[in-house]
């Protein structure tokens, strides 16, 4: 097979999109660990907050086992603290 002069151009222009990939790709990862602090010191990442949701997920969840193990509709049953 002889040697073709387009085969230069033609890994030219495969490498180019690769090439550009990679560096957009470090690009983007630079900021990782950035993003990661921002991340942290959004509201409601403090311990205080974390365990109010925690225990408002609780909450949800017993709910749902009862209704799961009863054959009531709990959805019209009466709410103890509802005002």
């Amino acid at each position: 097979m002889a040697w073709d002069r387009r085969w230069p151009a033609a890994l030219f222009r495969g490498a180019v999109p690769v090439a550009l990939g990679l560096l957009l790709w470090v690009a983007i990862a630079g900021g990782e660990q950035e993003r990661l602090q921002t991340l942290k010191a959004q509201p409601g990442g403090d311990p205080a907050s974390l365990a109010q949701r925690r225990r408002h997920n609780e909450l949800i969840m017993m709910a749902l086992r009862e209704a799961a193990q009863t054959e009531d509709n709990v959805a019209q049953r009466q709410v103890p603290w509802r005002k």
